[in-house]
């Protein structure tokens, strides 16, 4: 088998070093910006650490040319090198409690909840990207087939086949059980001191004649994936752009037998890897393990479960076989209540350091147990905020706890992970196949940090070598000091600015710059009821520019201002720049449009009718028999003798059009969508940085697209930012 291609270009969301860290060729600069920075070093002072070499005198005073080459470096980018305490490296010495992880959330999805593909190349996507902890959600796997059955389900309906492939194995597990019996019978359990030999297919030496586990999200439409297949992408990819360790999130929906088959998998996938049993300086009982210690290693999260003194995993396994084979209809009762504690110990021991437990409380007795995962949805975890802030501030200071988005994101939208982080929760799980505010604060967050990022101290255990075993009562609101927060951004000129997706037309492309600041609430602090329970949304604090023209905007230096922003934490705090766009065209040559046309109800009951294309818009044929639309601002209504045009919604255009004669007509007339007019503006280009990698003085931002991946986009700005003590 061939080894799969990886490639390390940059997509970002988890924390993939970027490549603006190479230097600027001097050539690509335009004109405009070119100006600016002679100007900028025409009015440099002789001594102004902020903004570049400076020297004491005019004789050591640096040329434009030095300047120059100073600005195109990798240290005019407005994001700073990720910070180290202690020296140039990242400080691993702290239990991995004391850490944010960046997290993926069905991580095998490619699209939405319900009926996207699962594959394994989406592990690969997310581990290249700096990604650090993953979710594989493990299901029976079907039988294999014999060339008969194979050759008469490729004559039968294809349809038929993919709706009864995504029936759970449950179901239909009566009729295998069946099949089994009238060709073979199970032998008896082993006597006492008698070895225990597995039979066909559970421990064939061929993957092709034995089921194996599958990957999918349950009882929807997605499409599996092999769960071999999964293990062998995680790794390929795990320790490509990262050392730090990566932590397999697993979600059993298995059979005993087919949890076998997945420790049997694991191990031999991820051999050398794979953490297996406790390290001799960090026993389970007493401490958790720091990153320094796993380096290059996979962690597995599994649901833990006290194993039975008598029963050994073979017993565990036979026995499961024994139950599968009677059939007898009165047992039914008793096997739906084992069957969701079932477990097998030799798949729950892999935990060794991330043992996942069913949250209740946190006073159960097992919240202070120190390698123990509590894992709660974005509801449970802001009602728990509600009711217990402190307690679950101080657990998550000395305790794992991963936070996952609602299951009725069936679209994979992202909640706002800066919440659930200033709760101390180290793995708040994003959907990554979604580019939302969610996936560009996750960025800012962890851009060029491999995917591992220290707390704040007040965030952290207080003991790099010990988990303590007592939670305090200490809140988010007295771990460390808020401040308040003087903000200016002065926009000079961009260049090379990515257009949105799809688009290829510069023509009445305008562009403007919009900033957002993602900082703390006092109702987080206080623990009331957060607005909109975590949902990912703008920042707190929106300023934005005029809007501009084209792909070279010139903003003459506009002071994008944000004045005593009180409770700042510069760790847990983001500005977001997103360059959204008005888009200004004349109607027929609108690409990919979408148009609803309406009948009036003057004419009748009316009808709704909608047209779509891909290129070139056209009317159809016997539609064009009125004059054209005319255009009026700010709404986007359209008014003449014989029409009336109503803007509802834009998923690029759409229109509603209400005609008062016989049939319609779109004109020439230009119709120009500004942020203000119709809902949000599609997105062009963006950036997001924290707040304590900011970097003041005359910067370069880098730009990524709206899919998240690199672009020779560049903005000149210069920050002024000062912090000062105070809520």
């Amino acid at each position: 088998m061939s080894t799969p291609h990886l490639t390390t270009s940059h997509g970002a969301g988890g924390g993939l070093p970027l490549s603006s860290t190479k230097p600027i060729p001097a050539s690509s600069l335009t004109p405009t910006i070119h100006t600016y920075l002679q100007t900028i070093y025409n009015q440099l002072p002789l001594s102004n650490p902020d903004n570049g070499p400076t020297h004491s005198n005019k004789e050591d005073h640096p040329s434009f040319g030095s300047f120059l080459n100073y600005m195109l470096s990798p240290l005019s980018n407005a994001l700073a090198p990720p910070p180290a305490e202690g020296g140039t490296d990242k400080d691993l010495s702290f239990p991995l409690s004391s850490y944010f992880i960046s997290s993926s959330h069905n991580t095998y999805l490619t699209g939405n909840q319900l009926y996207s593909q699962s594959s394994g190349d989406a592990y690969r996507n997310v581990l290249l990207r700096g990604c650090r902890c993953i979710e594989i959600d493990v299901w029976d796997g079907d039988e294999p087939k014999s060339p008969t059955e194979e050759n008469a389900e490729s004559g039968g309906d294809e349809g038929q086949r993919r709706f009864r492939d995504r029936i759970p194995l449950r179901l239909s597990s009566r009729s295998r059980t069946r099949e089994r019996e009238e060709s073979s019978s199970v032998p008896p359990p082993p006597a006492a001191g008698e070895s225990l030999t597995l039979p066909t297919p559970w421990t064939s030496a061929s993957t092709a004649t034995r089921a194996e586990p599958r990957v999918l999200h349950g009882y929807t439409l997605t499409k599996e994936v092999p769960f071999r297949e999964v293990c062998k992408a995680i790794r390929d990819a795990a320790f490509v752009t990262s050392d730090l360790p990566v932590i397999v999130s697993l979600e059993i929906h298995a059979s005993l037998e087919q949890q076998e088959i997945m420790v049997e998998i694991m191990k031999e996938v991820w051999s050398g890897l794979l953490v297996d049993r406790p390290l001799s300086e960090s026993a389970p009982e007493e401490k958790l393990p720091s990153p320094g210690e796993l380096l290059r290693k996979i962690l597995v999260k599994v649901k833990h479960v006290a194993p039975k003194p008598s029963e050994d995993a073979a017993s565990q396994s036979q026995r499961a076989r024994s139950n599968s084979s009677t059939s007898s209809s009165s047992d039914d009762d008793d096997k739906k209540k084992t069957k969701k504690s079932r477990m097998l110990d030799a798949l729950s021991r892999l935990g060794v350091y991330t043992r996942s437990y069913h949250f209740s409380n946190l006073s159960q007795p097992e919240a202070t147990m120190p390698v123990h995962v509590f894992s709660l949805s974005e509801k449970t975890l802001m009602e728990v905020h509600e009711s217990h802030g402190p307690t679950l501030f101080s657990h998550n200071r000395n305790y794992l706890m991963r936070a996952y988005p609602s299951g009725l994101r069936v679209s994979s939208s992202n909640l706002d992970p800066s919440v659930f982080w200033r709760k101390g929760v180290q793995m708040v799980a994003l959907n990554w196949q979604k580019w939302d505010e969610g996936m560009m604060l996750n960025e800012g967050m962890f851009a060029g940090e491999g995917g591992w990022v220290l707390k704040p101290k007040g965030y952290r255990s207080s003991d790099k070598g010990q988990t303590e075993t007592m939670i305090s009562n200490e809140s988010q609101a007295d771990a460390i000091a808020h401040k308040t927060l003087e903000l200016v951004v002065e926009v000079y000129a961009g260049q090379a600015i990515p257009l949105p997706i799809g688009d290829e037309s510069l023509r009445g492309f305008h562009p403007y710059l919009k900033c957002e600041l993602h900082v703390e609430r006092p109702e987080e602090r206080t623990g009331a009821p957060i607005e909109g329970g975590g949902r990912s949304k703008d920042g707190e604090y929106k300023r934005r520019t005029k809007t501009k023209r084209g792909i070279e905007p010139d903003f003459g230096g506009e002071r994008l201002e944000f004045s005593r922003i009180p409770g700042v934490v510069e760790g847990l705090s983001f500005l977001r720049f997103e360059i959204p766009f008005s888009f200004s065209v004349r109607l027929p040559n609108i690409m990919q449009s979408t148009f609803m046309f309406h009948q009036s109800a003057k004419q009748g009951p009316g009808s709704l009718k909608e047209y779509r294309n891909v290129g070139r818009y056209r009317i159809l044929p016997g539609d064009s028999r009125s004059g054209p639309l005319r255009c009026w601002n700010p709404r986007l209504g359209v008014e003449d003798r014989e029409t009336s045009c109503d803007a509802i919604s834009k998923p690029r255009f759409r229109f509603r059009v209400t005609r008062f004669a016989n049939g319609f007509r779109l004109g020439s007339n230009r119709v120009k969508i500004h942020d203000d007019e119709i809902g949000k503006d599609d997105l062009a280009a963006w950036a997001c940085i924290r707040l304590d990698r900011l970097q003041e003085g005359f910067r370069f931002l880098h730009l990524l697209n709206a899919k998240g991946e690199e672009t020779p986009g560049l903005l000149l700005v210069k920050i002024t930012k000062l912090l000062s003590q105070g809520r």
